[in-house]
């Protein structure tokens, strides 16, 4: 291992052991090793670690791909949490007592190493982070892998709006005026602002964003304006990100969105990817032709809403690519040969998502509208389905039809998309009639604006920059 030269800043990103959050940390680790030469070293829980890396000697191994080093803390739950086991409440509990203790063993192993950590960068879920980066005497920063919006939304709940948002929980379609915001319906906010029976299993989890933001205060307290990097850019949120600049040092440096391709590193998802036949068949489809379909990583369909999306799909007569995890189907009973059988599509377990919304025959992704799946059809022009479960998802809906990149569809009752309403939304996106042709159009301008701001000089690449400066300066 390389000495650590003391001059130079030494990243440790810590980050919940769940897809949706290691995927963005990752990306942002590789983005620092480009854009700044340092060191940069991912920690996750060891449930997380082995995942990625199933051929390690030791569950605790570090491993290095090139550019990133993956040092893992345990969290006491070193096989992974299995919600039909474990108690989530004792899970988050025990991950902040053992994860404290762990991850200090962490930057101390870094330290004697000879590579002693400059910055601590954590994730949503993780503000026990920031308490041991402080006994350390390390600067830290949340890495906000949720839109501004969300985090501006979060932060007037917690500051004088909580009862205007529960008021009108239980009505979707209410309307919610908060501070240098558009008005929001209440299907618009984060779902765990709206859980208001105690039995539900979900109801605890806002006590985790509190504490996040319980930490934010103790920086600002501290007379330290709480550093904050979100993964979106200034021109997509700039609303959000003024809403709450007076309070936080809050910077857009997205999108973060780096396959992690070439340069001698390859992706390595918590699933493991179908072979490349995805991407040949792809190739034999006409430009714009594909509807593409994933609820990501954590989303289990219900049998009777596979099968909606299946008779739509098949009712459009249209080519399509669509992800159906093995655990989703196995917990359902649905085969394979149901999904595509008399059509012209293609059913994958995973799939390199990068990969399918940047190849030209796709033109259409219908999404949970998960922030990294939305920032991915964004940043590739690609316009979306929004199909909203929870948490940020319904936010991130609103974002993708205020920004003119696609359409909400409608849910019922139980939460699923009806055949025809998934029929309505895909012609909606993918037919001749002019909101189709405008969705086409603003997809392709907001493309550009991604990829200007992280550009030499973009808003990002700027935001990048200075906070990096900001980085040494408190290090020294």
């Amino acid at each position: 291992m390389e000495p650590h030269v003391q001059n130079q800043q030494h990243f440790l990103i810590v980050t919940y052991p769940a897809q949706g959050h290691i995927n963005p940390a990752r990306h942002l680790a590789r983005k620092l090793v480009n854009s700044t030469g340092a060191h940069v070293t991912l920690s996750t829980a060891i449930s997380g670690h082995r995942k990625m890396f199933t051929s390690l000697s030791s569950i605790d191994q570090e491993f290095h791909d090139g550019l990133i080093y993956y040092l893992p803390y345990s969290d006491g739950y070193d096989e992974g949490f299995k919600k039909d086991v474990h108690d989530h409440n004792h899970f988050m509990t025990e991950s902040k007592v053992v994860g404290s203790r762990t991850l200090s063993c962490v930057i101390n192993r870094l330290a004697s190493d000879g590579r002693p950590v400059t910055c601590v960068i954590y994730t949503l879920l993780m503000s026990w982070v920031a308490d041991v980066a402080r006994d350390h005497g390390i600067p830290c920063a949340l890495y906000w892998i949720q839109p501004a919006t969300v985090l501006a939304v979060y932060y007037q709940y917690f500051h004088g709006y909580k009862d205007a948002i529960t008021a009108n929980a239980n009505d979707p379609m209410a309307m919610v005026k908060l501070p240098c915001l558009p008005p929001l319906k209440i299907r618009d906010l984060p779902s765990f602002l709206t859980i208001t029976n105690k039995d539900d299993p979900y109801y605890s989890v806002i006590g985790y964003f509190s504490e996040t933001f319980e930490t934010l205060e103790r920086e600002s307290f501290a007379g330290k304006k709480p550093k904050i990097w979100v993964n979106s850019f200034d021109e997509l949120e700039a609303d959000a990100i003024k809403s709450v600049e007076k309070e936080l040092d809050l910077m857009g440096i997205g999108p973060v969105l780096s396959s992690l391709e070439g340069a001698g590193v390859k992706s390595k998802d918590l699933y493991n990817t179908d072979n490349d036949a995805y991407l040949n068949w792809l190739d034999t489809k006409p430009k714009s032709s594909v509807i593409y379909v994933s609820f990501g990583s954590m989303s289990v369909m219900k049998k009777r809403q596979i099968e909606e999306i299946s008779r739509a799909l098949k009712d459009t007569k249209r080519p399509f690519l669509w992800v159906v995890r093995k655990d989703n189907r196995e917990q359902v009973g649905i085969e394979l040969e149901e999904l595509v059988s008399g059509t012209d599509g293609m059913v994958v377990e995973w799939c390199n998502q990068l990969q399918v919304l940047r190849h030209p025959s796709v033109g259409c992704f219908v999404t949970h509208c998960g922030w990294n799946s939305t920032l991915e059809t964004l940043a590739c022009g690609v316009p979306a389905v929004g199909v909203p479960q929870w948490t940020d998802q319904g936010t991130n809906a609103w974002l993708i039809e205020e920004r003119g990149i696609g359409v909400r569809g409608e849910i019922n009752k139980d939460g699923d998309i009806e055949e025809e309403e998934l029929k309505r939304c895909l012609e909606v996106v993918m037919g001749d009639g002019e909101r189709g042709q405008k969705i086409r159009k603003m997809a392709t301008f907001w493309k550009e604006r991604a990829r200007v701001a992280v550009e030499e000089g973009g808003s990002s690449e700027r935001n990048l920059r200075a906070v990096l400066a900001m980085g040494k300066a408190d290090a020294n």
